[in-house]
């Protein structure tokens, strides 16, 4: 038998670097090569934008899908700093427009509550720049114009005056770069959904989403809602059944938990329940929030029924679980320092939240029971039957 010598050393192993790594690893930035992955890149652009407009530095948002494959981002803020120098807070608040699109840097998220970020994991536009092909920024600022284009976070045109402008914002847009990815067609509908559940979340945030890529049939949609909570479970119930027309819900904040909550629900005629959990507007699959609703909720219903309707002594208490029977309900809190468990970053375990909320939950509730009996009877005789 010959013997083979296989050695393995220093020289077997690359490094890569900088955007090298981005392009070769993109999954790891983005988390797909396919539509999840396009998704994220739009939503690390529009980021900034949705942000200037929830620290009332912008009115609104415009996202456009191009007839050439690309996608714009406007906004009508101060317009990002074209040098660096002075951004919306004060003089060196946030990097140059050429640093921003073009400098790879770990996210820092310093906002707290005041901050969202609309996909999970973080994009920065520096990457959506390396994984696209082609570029293009303007800020229309104090009366002027500039525009740059990159490719694949090169700049490859310089900081340009390109002329005299009455409005103000930023825009940038960008076309993936189909040598990255799978496919380069962006779904209007999952985008559609991800921006009515922001705007859901967030009084007064509007966005617009609009679909040019078939000129014979464009379509588009706006999104701005008031009244957070309650709007949104107005809208999951929309094609449902309401056993009544009244939804419960309030808004609190609370600095034990140094955060607020907005909270909101009704019961259908269905079987089946959907209690919905956000955290600083990003979705969740569990936590302190939901548990803490869950509880104040059957606290409430249990103190009502033996305050008010002297169940028979054999009568047995609510449980938490039962209480999403039925139930459609949004439980979204927005916190200055939330934390997660695991990788997935989607579970909350704050403690303070759930104790929070469950006291919100039973003393705003058991208020609104006692100013309808009859409301009451329907809602505890459903629970503790």
């Amino acid at each position: 038998m010959r013997e083979e010598t296989n050695s393995y050393d220093a020289s077997h192993i690359k490094v890569l670097e900088g955007w090298e790594a981005v392009r070769k690893r993109p999954g790891m930035y983005i988390g797909s090569t396919g539509e999840r992955g396009l998704r994220q890149m739009v939503f690390g652009v529009t980021d900034r934008a949705v942000n200037e407009v929830l620290a009332g530095r912008a009115g609104s948002v415009e996202v456009v899908l191009t007839v050439d494959g690309g996608v714009t981002v406007t906004d009508d803020g101060p317009g990002i700093p074209v040098d660096g120098g002075e951004g919306a807070d004060g003089p060196g608040s946030g990097p140059g427009l050429e640093a921003l699109l073009t400098q790879m840097k770990f996210r820092g998220r310093s906002g707290g509550r005041h901050d969202v970020m609309l996909g999970i994991l973080g994009v920065e536009p520096s990457v959506v720049n390396a994984l696209s092909g082609r570029m293009r920024a303007e800020v229309r600022c104090e009366g002027v114009r500039w525009v740059q284009e990159y490719a694949r976070a090169v700049a490859v045109t310089p900081l340009t005056e390109a002329g005299k402008t009455a409005g103000r914002g930023t825009t940038i847009g960008f076309w993936p770069d189909a040598e990255v990815f799978e496919t380069v067609e962006f779904s209007f509908e999952t985008l559609a959904e991800r921006f009515r559940e922001l705007a859901l979340l967030n009084r007064g945030l509007e966005i617009s989403l609009t679909d040019r890529r078939h000129p014979g049939e464009p379509r588009s949609q706006r999104f701005r809602f008031e009244g957070g909570a309650r709007d949104f479970v107005d809208f999951l119930d929309d094609h449902g059944a309401p056993a009544s027309e009244d939804t419960f819900g309030f808004e609190y904040e609370d600095p034990r938990m140094e955060g607020t909550v907005d909270v909101a629900f009704r019961w259908c005629g269905s079987h089946e329940g959907r209690i919905l959990g956000f955290a600083n507007s990003r979705p969740t699959a569990g936590g302190t929030h939901e548990r803490g609703f869950r509880e104040g909720v059957a606290e409430a219903i249990d103190a009502h029924a033996r305050e008010r309707l002297v169940p028979a002594a054999t009568a047995p208490e609510s449980e938490v679980d039962p209480i999403g029977e039925g139930m459609t309900a949004v439980v979204s809190v927005k916190l200055d320092h939330p934390e997660f468990e695991g990788a997935a970053r989607n579970v909350l375990v704050n403690s303070s939240v759930r104790v929070c909320v469950r006291e919100a939950v039973q003393e705003r509730l058991g208020r609104w029971l006692e100013e309808d009996p009859e409301r009451a009877a329907a809602f505890v005789g459903r629970l503790r039957t």
